[in-house]
């Protein structure tokens, strides 16, 4: 057998690996947990139905991921990436998630997350000259017996 590595853009590929994967961590988490995958995304639609922003998530186990959260710059501060993370956290607090995680750089929405509830667990200095941060931030709320 030869192996070859290749650099390819291919849709199917991805999703080979990437079901390579999930079938790998399936093996190690709680049964409870093996089929809750999810993508999730809300998009801002103006009256012509033109894409204004949106929010780019999945669902993997017990957390959500946020991906991309992108809000044009004609609609910031009219409170649209609040409601659109807002829908997100939703979604994955009936889906049974206990957290969310998420990055961002030092130049793009930090205090947006911060004023939401996340977190900073880790950042990379020098990623383009800015800091990339690592949040954070519980769903389920949680007491000395445990999880709610």
């Amino acid at each position: 057998m030869s192996i070859q590595i290749v650099r390819d853009v291919d849709d199917a590929l991805k999703s080979k690996v990437r079901s390579g994967l999930i079938a790998f961590n399936h093996k190690h988490f709680p049964e409870r947990l093996s089929g809750n995958y999810e993508e999730v995304h809300f998009f801002l639609k103006d009256s012509q139905g033109e894409v204004r922003g949106g929010i780019l998530c999945e669902i993997c186990w017990n957390w959500l991921e946020v991906h991309i959260l992108y809000v044009d710059e004609s609609l910031r501060h009219g409170g649209y990436g609040t409601r659109l993370l807002q829908q997100a956290e939703q979604v994955a607090k009936e889906k049974g998630c206990d957290f969310s995680k998420l990055d961002t750089l030092s130049f793009q929405a930090l205090d947006f997350y911060k004023k939401h509830g996340y977190e900073v667990f880790g950042q990379i200095e020098n990623a383009g000259g800015h800091t990339h941060y690592y949040l954070t931030k519980q769903l389920k709320s949680t007491t000395a017996g445990g999880a709610k």
